[in-house]
């Protein structure tokens, strides 16, 4: 059965090679043989696709700048039965690989995610109580978020995958069609108890009143839609404030 490791990627020649070896030590540790990485360069001005082939990933291309249609797009680009993705600022580490396959393996899972911890510095009080209060949701409410996703193959093309309607939260909409389509045919949506490890950029590069700010904006009606209302997924500081 082979798996299909996908990577969405914008400007990410800093990161993106990192988790592609994190992928591939993974797989190694696990004894996985019948793999492959994907990773879609989402239209970068960097030198994001040739890091990602140099570290031994086949690249596609999305020049649509939107992180559902790139998760999508290579999704649609690889072969695998099984579907996993991961961001390219995060690394994925065996337990989780480890635990992925079990699931999928065991046939009675659809698909899932995994519990998020930030790395680098320190994190401060109101990071670390989003962090913690994250992980209590995708628990407790069964969601995946997107810094790591799995999937049976059948389950991402039936459902449609992530919404290209929208510009953010489309891996909370994808956690919820696949579930409503894994109890359809008797099977679960996992979120699994160990942690994938993901950059904390976003919490250093962006102030508590900031985060709130964009987190309410998305909120108001018909903003997902509309992606100069969710720049805090896609552009610098500066660009959000401004």
């Amino acid at each position: 059965m082979q798996t299909s490791f996908l990577v969405p990627a914008y400007n990410e020649e800093l990161l993106v090679g990192r988790a592609v070896e994190s992928i591939h030590r993974a797989a190694g540790v696990c004894g996985l043989t019948a793999y492959e990485v994907v990773v879609c360069d989402n239209h970068s001005t960097d030198g994001t696709a040739a890091v990602a082939l140099a570290a031994g990933a086949r690249v596609v291309h999305e020049p649509h700048r939107q992180i559902a249609r790139s998760r999508n797009a290579a999704a649609a680009a690889s072969s695998g039965s099984w579907l996993v993705w991961l961001d390219a600022d995060a690394m994925l580490g065996e337990e989780v690989l480890g635990a992925t396959l079990s699931a999928l393996g065991s046939g009675d899972v659809c698909g899932g995610g995994a519990q998020v911890a930030l790395e680098g510095a320190p994190l401060d009080r109101a990071a670390r109580c989003a962090v913690r209060g994250w992980n209590w949701i995708a628990a407790n409410f069964r969601l995946a978020a997107g810094s790591y996703f799995f999937a049976l193959r059948e389950g991402w093309a039936e459902t449609g995958g992530f919404n290209e309607a929208v510009y953010a939260g489309e891996e909370i909409g994808f956690s919820r069609t696949l579930k409503r389509w894994g109890r359809q045919r008797g099977l679960d949506f996992r979120v699994l108890g160990h942690a994938v490890s993901s950059s904390a950029r976003k919490v250093e590069q962006f102030t508590l009143a900031q985060t709130l700010r964009q987190v309410a904006i998305c909120a108001w009606p018909g903003n997902l839609g509309r992606r100069d209302r969710c720049a805090f997924w896609y552009e610098r500081p500066t660009e959000v404030e401004g």
